[in-house]
């Protein structure tokens, strides 16, 4: 029993490790730019969202609210679905993936 704390121990600490490494890569993510609220009816306020396909399911990307995402927002609230990439951060929220974003711009195509 008195070996099992400390591997319990070790185990957290490298799963934790290993979390906190995976959630600080940075990624691009390319996609459907829309509003959460005025495009997809999802949250009660507006927010930036990029819907992808991988591995051949849709994933949608939520944009957390900072200043970056908010700046940018006006480009696609109540407007047509435009092809947007965003650098940033991503992490899991409640079952959604959450993109703190450092910099978005319009994909011209």
């Amino acid at each position: 029993m008195r070996k099992l704390f400390p591997m319990l121990v070790v185990t957290i600490l490298c799963s934790s490790f290993a979390l906190y490494v995976q959630a600080a890569e940075n990624v691009k993510v390319k996609g459907e730019g829309k509003c959460a609220k005025c495009s997809l009816k999802e949250t009660k306020t507006c927010q930036n969202t990029i819907t992808t396909e991988k591995d051949g399911k849709k994933v949608v990307y939520y944009l957390e609210q900072n200043a970056v995402s908010k700046k940018f927002h006006k480009n696609i609230c109540q407007d047509d679905t435009k092809t947007i990439e965003a650098e940033g951060t991503v992490k899991e929220v409640d079952g959604k993936l959450v993109l703190t974003p450092t910099k978005i711009e319009v994909i011209e195509e």
